[in-house]
């Protein structure tokens, strides 16, 4: 992992620059390490892989964390301060640089790289709620059962990071013979589930009335409004809202999106809203 520190005013930043932001965009990279490295004192660390960049965050000391990369990046470095519980006392900042940047703007974080880069300089801390899972997980954003299929802003998460992956498919295309393609099957399409719905404990929908789609997501003042689509039978069927601090899903097994990560499959899970959990730079109201 290559570290360069550069002087310029007497604030501290570690800027982490995620490898895929460098090979997809190297320029955008350049010019985000220009515009910070003028207006604060940076310590620049380069890894080469996610056990790298964990060892950067974890070795900041009193440098405020800035995270160079997508909305991938960003997911990471909010889970391992999350893991390590240092997020309370820290403000993250991110200059949003590859495919995927949806969550990023949906969080208030200008998409440009000089404006962004500017915003970590003289922004202001925003403090935004989390969602945390029964397994450790997070949410800054939204999670929807079942997942979406990836857009053309978010290829799949195999893709981007796992170049030998595509290899190995490739290989294997080759191998195959050409005159079995009988074992070759699409993935069915997924269809209606029977889960049960709870927020705050009360049952919002239950395993008897099947849904074609459940979307959970950070509110305001701590909860998280949760929206539940029944399956329309003739008349479209109005969606179930509600709002609360702990949601659990359970019923047959099934897989989710949180945030651009799919997870899954499994057979019960519950998110908690934390209030005010985590910190992000964003730009100065005018």
């Amino acid at each position: 992992m290559a570290e360069v520190a550069t002087s310029a005013t007497s604030e501290q930043l570690l800027v982490v620059v995620d490898p895929v932001a460098r090979r997809s965009d190297g320029e955008s990279v350049r010019i985000a390490k220009d515009v910070l490295g003028a207006g604060a004192t940076v310590k620049l660390c380069l890894p080469e892989g996610p056990e790298e960049f964990a060892r950067a965050l974890a070795r900041r000391g009193s440098r405020r964390p800035v995270v160079v990369g997508d909305d991938r990046a960003l997911i990471r470095a909010v889970s391992l301060l999350h893991r390590h519980r240092e997020l309370t006392g820290c403000a993250l900042s991110v200059v949003p640089v590859g495919g995927v940047l949806s969550l990023a703007r949906s969080l208030g974080v200008p998409t440009g790289t000089v404006a962004a880069a500017r915003a970590v300089l003289d922004g202001v801390e925003r403090r935004m709620d989390l969602m945390v899972d029964d397994s450790d997980g997070v949410v800054l954003g939204a999670l929807r059962i079942p997942p979406l299929q990836a857009g053309p802003e978010e290829p799949d998460e195999a893709a981007p990071g796992r170049p030998w992956l595509r290899t190995c498919q490739s290989l294997v295309r080759t191998l195959v013979p050409a005159a079995r393609p009988s074992r070759l099957v699409s993935a069915p399409e997924p269809g209606p589930s029977r889960l049960r719905v709870e927020v705050d404990g009360e049952t919002l929908v239950d395993l008897d009335q099947p849904v074609e789609a459940v979307s959970v997501s950070p509110s305001a003042s701590g909860v998280a409004s949760v929206e539940v689509r029944p399956v329309s039978v003739g008349a479209e069927a109005s969606p179930l809202l509600a709002e609360g601090r702990t949601v659990t899903v359970s019923g047959a097994h099934f897989r989710y999106r949180a945030d651009t990560v799919v997870s899954g499959p499994v057979r019960t899970r519950t998110w908690v809203v934390r209030e005010g959990a985590w910190g992000l730079t964003v730009p100065a109201a005018p």
